[in-house]
């Protein structure tokens, strides 16, 4: 226990690293424990076609969000002027200006969208859901130099408590209104409470709009590459909802929504830990870090690894016994969505360590070629799936997507001399003996879900 706790100590990289995972793993818990009990409660008030237009929106904000990242937050982790007033200045006035610019495209792809899902409530919805993404642009750099020192307690609770503001918005909407009209507005209401709360929170001094020719410099050149990243990372990411959209109804929609949330919670842990603790490892351990920060590095990969697997194992096996017991009837569909999406993910959480060395590094060309071809495999074998063997077809392609991808991701790795082989090996058996015990152990739902869908 002296051990544990002394690596916990002090303001070296590994103990600084480990107090914020244990932030952000307590926080990821408590944030996923708010969504489930709103879940819980939003799922008896509203109907299965709810979720399903709710994830149309999703993918239409979250990849205009996407397809214009320019990297401002990577970007403030890796520079060595990530805490000069006039780059942050800099890099707030980009985020201003690209929040507006999206509302602005929300409203001019609403009524095309609609009409392309033939769902014509998404020409109103669309608008709306695109005034958060205008409110997040004026978010503070703070949230960014918190993120680069590794001080993630008070942004922990500034997440968990702008989001409990928008859960009670979107219980009470949906109450009053039993409407997905509720989803959308409480959106809004949690992305202003996040504004509201990080000015008060986290210290610092404000952002003003500022141009330094020389920060724009660096941070266009070093965001031409995240952009097209987050551009592939769509696809890969959301890219599932926008297909299955357009071959599956609404209320199929809606319960693949259901099993995806309750599948996908390890993977997103998994890049929520990694996306904003590994940039500033791998940042100060290319500065000459010694042989035990490095054996630290090794150590905190396995322990995140088999985290991770152990949580999309017991998804696998316990998933339907889960579904059954949250949800009523209308939402039994859903069981064994979670058993192939919990297996599916499994490849993705064994090599997601590796990939923000290259980020670290600045190499951010590298790391779009590896979400370029995420993107592609996901797409083409996504379509593929779904197109010839229907809903469990474009399951099965997910995972396979994942596992093709995995050679590119090693040759990345390799390039900044951070793979680990007898890691991906062990890691990946463990991953085959467990997927093939949760496919038998529910042969019989699957095999419906084959004849329904």
């Amino acid at each position: 226990m002296r051990a544990i706790t002394g690596a916990f100590r002090g303001d070296g990289l590994m103990a600084r690293g480990l107090r914020s995972a244990s932030f952000l793993v307590l926080g990821f818990g408590a944030s996923q424990a708010l969504r489930l009990v709103s879940n819980l409660i939003l799922t008896r008030l509203l109907f299965p076609e709810a979720f399903g237009l709710m994830a149309l929106v999703t993918v239409v904000t979250v990849g205009l969000a996407m397809f214009s990242d320019v990297g401002t937050s990577p970007a403030i982790a890796q520079s060595e002027r990530g805490d000069d007033p006039d780059f942050l200045d800099t890099a707030w006035t980009i985020k201003v200006a690209r929040g507006f610019s999206l509302w602005a495209l929300t409203g001019l792809l609403a009524l095309p969208v609609a009409r392309f899902y033939d769902a014509p409530e998404l020409a109103l919805y669309l608008p709306l859901a695109g005034i958060s993404l205008a409110i997040a642009g004026f978010e503070p750099t703070r949230i960014d130099t918190a993120h680069r020192h590794l001080l993630m307690g008070r942004v922990v609770v500034l997440d968990l408590l702008s989001q409990l503001v928008g859960l009670i918005a979107m219980i009470t909407l949906a109450l009053a209104t039993r409407s997905v009209l509720a989803l959308v507005i409480g959106g809004v209401v949690g992305a202003a409470a996040k504004l509201v709360l990080a000015h008060f929170m986290l210290p610092g001094a404000a952002n003003r709009f500022r141009w330094e020719r020389t920060a724009a410099d660096e941070l266009i050149h070093f965001g031409k590459w995240i952009f097209l990243s987050t551009a592939f990372s769509f696809v890969s990411n959301q890219g599932d909802r926008a297909i299955l959209g357009r071959f599956i109804t609404l209320n199929a929609l809606g319960l693949y929504n259901i099993g995806y949330f309750l599948a996908s919670f390890p993977l997103l842990m998994g890049q929520t830990i990694t996306g904003k603790i590994l940039i500033p490892v791998y940042r100060d351990l290319g500065k000459g870090a010694n042989d035990t920060a490095h054996r630290k590095l090794r150590l905190m990969r396995y322990a995140l690894s088999a985290a991770l697997l152990s949580l999309l194992a017991l998804m696998a096996l316990l998933g339907p016994a889960v579904v059954g017991f949250l949800y009523d009837d209308r939402y039994a569909l859903a069981k064994p969505m979670v058993v192939l999406l919990a297996c599916a993910q499994m490849p993705a959480v064994i090599g997601m360590s590796y990939e923000h060395a290259a980020l670290a590094a600045g190499n951010s060309r590298s790391y779009s070629l590896l979400s370029a071809s995420r993107a592609v495999l996901q797409v083409s074998l996504l379509l593929t799936g779904v197109i010839n063997f229907g809903l469990v077809g474009a399951l099965i392609a997910v995972g396979l997507a994942h596992l093709l991808a995995h050679p590119v991701l090693i040759w990345l790795a390799c390039r900044h001399r951070v793979w680990d082989a007898r890691h991906d090996l062990l890691f990946f058996a463990l991953a085959t003996g467990l997927t093939a015990l949760a496919l038998v152990l529910h042969a019989d739902l699957i095999a419906g879900l084959s004849r329904l869908a």
